[in-house]
């Protein structure tokens, strides 16, 4: 079965992280800006694949079989999980990083509908080289610089039309090939967006990831604090700075042996317990 990914370099190709955020959509500061999928290109192709399949199912696909539902759910799915998960990347990266590994795996197995389709009806499936491939993979190349939205019910522009001449064939395998065409492009996009948002969940994560590394910074300073706290009537000896942990490097806290041969002993313990169980001999 033919491929419609490609090495494309010119940067009208990659995925803009900017866009996947609506930046006056008014989020709190500490949140990531997120939103404005309506935008990416990735939910555009979806739209455009979801649509079309809605059509094509209701007129080559036995509306009494399993495989109308299947499809159109996958379909779906890669179109809503592309929405969701850029809504969500304000909170939390790997939510993001979740949904759009949801919205590819929809897509694939979309594919697999579809080149099932053309396999098992011996229709003509295209190659990446067919003339065919080449006209749609170019239409895909031309972006304009404000395309219609497909979800605004103001817009009356169809976003089907580019691929008018495919989509509303009457020969099934003319619709299924354009669509194979577009769901490796989606899968293009996906790939470069999530390449996108794993580099700003190393650079940046989301608000999720970053309450919790505050949430550690937070334990580790109320745990130096515990070993020089001058009102602490626990221990009114001179306490030494405390260690780091050698097993992950947080600090230690003092802490007394409560039971057995050895109670009533003092030891170092890691401030990060039960989390880390390192001890040091004081």
């Amino acid at each position: 079965m033919g491929s419609d990914q490609s090495g494309r370099s010119d940067r009208s190709d990659r995925f803009d992280r900017s866009d996947r955020f609506d930046r006056s959509d008014g989020s709190p500061k500490n949140l990531r800006p997120s939103g404005g999928y309506r935008s990416l290109r990735s939910f555009r192709v979806t739209t455009i694949v979801y649509d079309a399949t809605v059509a094509f199912c209701e007129l080559f696909v036995d509306a009494h079989s399993r495989t109308v539902d299947q499809m159109v759910q996958a379909a779906r799915s890669g179109r809503q999980n592309i929405a969701e998960g850029s809504r969500a990347s304000g909170t939390s990266s790997q939510t993001e990083l979740r949904l759009l590994g949801v919205a590819r795996a929809s897509l694939d197995e979309l594919l697999l509908d579809y080149e099932d389709f053309l396999r098992q009806r011996r229709l003509p499936a295209w190659t990446k080289d067919h003339p065919e491939a080449l006209a749609v993979r170019e239409i895909g190349r031309q972006r304009s610089p404000d395309p219609p939205d497909p979800t605004d019910r103001s817009d009356p522009s169809d976003p089907t039309t580019p691929y008018a001449r495919w989509l509303h064939s009457a020969d099934p395998a003319q619709r299924a090939n354009c669509l194979i065409c577009l769901i490796h492009q989606a899968n293009y996009l996906l790939d470069q967006q999530i390449r996108a948002v794993e580099r700003d969940f190393v650079e940046e994560g989301g608000y999720s990831e970053r309450l919790a590394a505050a949430r550690f910074a937070a334990r580790q300073a109320r745990a130096r604090e515990d070993q020089t706290n001058p009102t602490d009537q626990s221990d009114r000896t001179d306490r030494p700075d405390p260690p780091t942990c050698p097993r992950c490097g947080s600090l230690m806290k003092l802490r007394t042996v409560r039971q057995g041969s050895r109670a009533g002993e003092r030891f170092w313990g890691c401030a990060r317990y039960p989390d880390c169980r390192a001890t040091t001999a004081l």
